[in-house]
Formats: C-alpha cells, structure tokens, sequence
C-alpha cells in the first residue's frame, strides 16, 4: 500500500515472543552455563511514531517470555524494499519481514517464504477472529506463505471547517460521485493573497489504491482480470470513471492537474489546500497535528453501487530462516488481542482482529472525535487491491504511462489504449 513516510534511521531493540529456549550448553566440570537466547530479526517499514509502540511490545514480550531476543531493524518505504531485495539476494534475509499484500506474490513465487500452514494447524484458534477479507491476500493453493498485520479500508476524508466556511452540509454515507463533484466546484476557490489555490477534491493520480480504483469499481468496472492476464481499465464502464475524473480535474478544474500537484507537493489535504480526499488510516496521526477539523465519511456511490479497497500490511517469514519457530512465535504474538491492542495504540491501521476493532479502543480513540466505525463498514463494500505477479511492474506502468493524460499533455483515451498495451506485456511476462 502506498504510505505518507518519514525518513530514519535502522533501529534495533530487543523484543521477546512466544517460543522454546535454546539447548543448554554445558560447562567443564559439569557447571551450567545460562540458557542462550534464540535471535532472529524482523524487519519493516514505519515511521518513527511507530517506535514507541514496538517497544512496548518489546517490553510486553521481555516480561513474558525472555528465550527469543528480536532486532528490529525500521526503514522508510523506499530504502525498506531496496535492503531487502540486497539481503535475499545476498542469502542474509531478515527471519521475518513486513510485506505489503499487492506484492506478496512476487516474493512468494521467488520461493524465499516460508509456507506457515503447519505452524498455522499447530494453532487451530488462531485465525478464527481475524477478518477474512484480510486473509485472503495471503492464502496460495499451499497455505498461508503471509499474514495480516493490520489493514487500511479508503475512505473520504473532509475539511469540516472548509465545509463550514461554505455553508455546506458534510459528505454521507447516500452521496454519490455526482454529490462529491457537485460539492468539489463550489469548494474551489481562487487563489488568495499567498498565492494558494483551495480544491474542492483531491485524489492519487499515480496509485490506484487512493482513488481512481474506488470509482472504476462503482462504475461497475473491473482493474485486472480474475486469471491476472488482462487490463481491464480500458473497458466501457471503467473509463465513464476516467472521464468524471478527468473533467473534474480540466472542466470543472475543482482538482489539481499534475504539473499543479507538483507545484505545491506533499499532502494538500493536510496542508489545507484540498478540501476532500480518499485516504486510508495511515494518515490519520499526520492530519490530527494538521490545526483543522475533519472527518471521515464513505466513499460515493457510482451506478454500480458503493465500493473502495481495502489493502493490508502483513508478516512473512524468510524460508531461509534458522529459527522459523520463534519468527512464527512473534507472529503469533502479534495477531493475539495482546499485540492487536497495543497497534491499534499506533493510530496508524485498523486492527485485523474484530474483537480489537469493534472495541472502544479503536472506536473511540484518545483525542479523537473521528468516525472509525467508517473505516471498518467499508468492508462490506471493500474490493482487494489486486495482488498478483509483477504488480510493482504493472503499477509503474500504469501510473508512470497516465501521467501525460493527468498533465493536460494528452488525450484521456488515447493514453489509456497506449496504457493498457503496456501493462498488459508485463502482465504476459509475467504469466
């Protein structure tokens, strides 16, 4: 999934789990020596709120069980995926290591994951309270090779003071795209004295998690073909979504085209210049230090009812691991209501166990009038974010190929033609 990230530094710490000590080693003259600690790594993307949370599971594992010492080694997005390739091609993977669910096919066909099936029957109750829809991203003809950490539902995202300012009821659940473009011309505004334009809406024109995506599909288009062999974002249906958001962006001019985007760069939901947005959960503790009010509310309704997506970030474990029981052990941990609950601490994502998500803990957040209980309906209505074999490579080429057409420097149809020749050689590539 793609995540607003910060740049730090790798990190280590301690962190106990779950799992069997070391063999005892014996001393000369029958003396025995203290029981060594199992070690394996984990590795994962985050920023640098999230530490505080990693290690107060290190604290909850240490109290608990002491036999597994963890380092956890953070990196920002890019740097993350860029030391992993380098670590598996190297053989020195990291015991386990997030994953984010569009890719997990590609590491999986690579055969350097661990098939968790035996250890997951080993724990029959394990995975009874965990959503299914997060699951399914993950599960081969094999078994699991991965499994859900958390999971981000898009929903729309609101300047409530902007609304307010205009007069202007907020966003419902009944909206449809119409209401939403209806709502986005009159919170556009011109320029003021600092030279800053307001947009009524905003969405990523690169990735389709945040926003075309949900369209297409309540348009009653499709991305992929179900055998993963065929693009389908070129079909009737699926390019009436196209062309609501491209007049938004060059008719109605209410959403910035790229070259504007480019211009004031980052976030302009959370800097104040665009008044909607679809967005997940991960952005959550940024807006909350933004200085305005805002929201929550479902995506809008297309002619072919509600829809959005749902994506996860997961665990798997390197099949190349020496201690693939204790890398299972701080898995298991970190799906239990223990280590649930102390993520769902992190603001970040919405909790894979129900019991956990659908508590106050979540619900009702410290400090937070947000409606979360938007985020979690969205299931209901949620599509996967396709996960299949040279995902990375066919987004590029999808996002990389639009951006012509979403700079005003080409026409929409002819860029989705062009688009879909391309996406669709690395989809037979890939076969």
């Amino acid at each position: 999934m793609k995540r607003l990230l910060f740049v730090f530094v790798i990190l280590s710490f301690v962190l106990a789990a779950c799992g069997g000590s070391a063999p005892v080693a014996q001393a000369p003259a029958a003396t025995v020596a203290p029981a060594a600690k199992t070690e394996i790594t984990f590795s994962m993307w985050g920023a640098p709120e999230e530490l505080a949370v990693w290690k107060q599971i290190v604290s909850d594992f240490e109290a608990a069980n002491p036999a597994i010492k963890v380092n956890v080694e953070v990196s920002d997005w890019d740097s993350y995926w860029s030391k992993l390739k380098t670590q598996l091609a190297a053989g020195t993977p990291p015991d386990i290591f997030a994953m984010d669910a569009p890719l997990f096919l590609d590491y999986q066909n690579r055969g350097v994951l661990l098939n968790l099936q035996p250890y997951i029957d080993k724990a029959p109750d394990m995975l009874k309270d965990v959503y299914p829809q997060t699951l399914s991203a993950y599960k081969t003809a094999d078994g699991y090779y991965g499994l859900p950490r958390d999971f981000q539902t898009i929903v729309l995202f609101y300047n409530k003071d902007m609304f307010d300012k205009a007069g202007m009821a907020y966003p419902s659940a009944d909206w449809s795209w119409d209401d939403l473009r209806a709502a986005a011309k009159k919170l556009t505004l011109p320029a003021g004295t600092d030279g800053k334009k307001q947009y009524g809406f905003i969405f990523d024109q690169w990735d389709m998690e945040v926003g075309w995506s949900e369209a297409i599909w309540s348009y009653g288009g499709e991305i992929i073909s179900a055998d993963h062999s065929k693009t389908l974002i070129g079909e009737p249906k699926a390019r009436q979504a196209w062309q609501l958001l491209n007049d938004m962006v060059f008719v109605d001019k209410s959403v910035p085209d790229a070259n504007e985007i480019g211009q004031y760069g980052g976030d302009l939901f959370q800097s104040g210049i665009a008044a909607m947005m679809p967005m997940g959960h991960w952005s959550v503790p940024g807006y909350n230090t933004a200085g305005f009010k805002y929201d929550v509310a479902p995506m809008p309704k297309g002619p072919a009812g509600q829809a959005t997506s749902v994506n996860s970030a997961g665990f798997v474990v390197a099949k190349a691991s020496k201690n693939p029981e204790a890398a299972f052990a701080f898995i298991q941990y970190a799906l239990s209501s223990k280590g649930q609950t102390r993520l769902a601490e992190l603001g970040f994502a919405c909790p894979v166990l129900k019991s956990v998500a659908e508590s106050p803990l979540f619900l009702q957040q410290k400090g937070s009038s947000l409606n979360e209980k938007v985020f979690l309906d969205a299931l209901s209505y949620a599509h996967m974010k396709p996960v299949f074999k040279g995902y990375d490579e066919w987004a590029a080429a999808v996002g990389d190929g639009m951006g012509a057409a979403w700079r005003g420097e080409a026409d929409l149809n002819k860029t989705l033609d062009e688009v879909i020749v391309a996406a669709d050689a690395v989809l037979a590539k890939n076969k």
